[in-house]
């Protein structure tokens, strides 16, 4: 597959574009969720009010993992390679959108995204649902041909494979990977530079 030819890029954001550094467990422990619990479900799944205080508290740990954000490797570069290509570009996240703009701002990679084209929990239904890419899709005018969704985890496969647009996995060896939801592999953003 020809990433080359593709002008629409769509990023998961933690541990494709940030380095993994959201602690999930401590996370899940903080809101008394099982450790193996699906985070945003099991929140969703709560009666109110007390949905909306853990919601409320899931926003506050985010955003103190956001503040640490460090940018994956070659990150920058990859976004200027997909810039100087003139390439649409955004962000799909199961975080909700002033945490994702502010790891973008922690990594310095802001400037290369709109804030329309971050898209967070609120904005669309969370991954694996593909509502978000076809959100983008429509806004840019692009056809799934064109596009590539790139993240590291099944939720990203999952959604860029409904949607009929190309899927890079970055595969850190922490998942046992998903083949039939892969177009491309990398271990690596260093290795996705090489691939554009």
């Amino acid at each position: 597959m020809k990433l080359t030819l593709r002008k629409y890029w769509i990023f998961d954001l933690d541990g494709t574009l940030t380095r993994p550094v959201h602690d999930f467990e401590h996370i899940r422990g903080e809101l008394g969720l099982h450790p193996d619990a699906d985070i945003l479900g099991t929140l969703a799944d709560l009666p109110e009010p007390q949905r909306s205080a853990q919601f409320a508290r899931l926003d506050e740990l985010e955003l103190y993992y956001a503040s640490k954000a460090e940018a994956a490797i070659s990150v920058n570069e990859v976004l200027q390679a997909l810039a100087e290509r003139e390439c649409r570009m955004g962000i799909l996240t199961r975080n909700n959108q002033p945490v994702a703009l502010r790891s973008l701002e922690a990594i310095g990679a802001a400037h290369y995204f709109s804030p329309d084209d971050v898209l967070g929990r609120d904005e669309a239904r969370p991954k694996p649902d593909p509502h978000g890419i076809e959100q983008l899709l429509t806004r840019w005018h692009a056809d799934p041909g064109q596009a590539v969704m790139v993240g590291d985890f099944r939720y990203d496969l999952e959604a860029g494979r409904a949607c009929g647009v190309a899927t890079v996995f970055v595969d850190h060896g922490v998942h046992p990977g998903w083949p039939e939801l892969t177009d491309v592999r990398v271990t690596c953003m260093s290795q996705l530079l090489q691939l554009i």
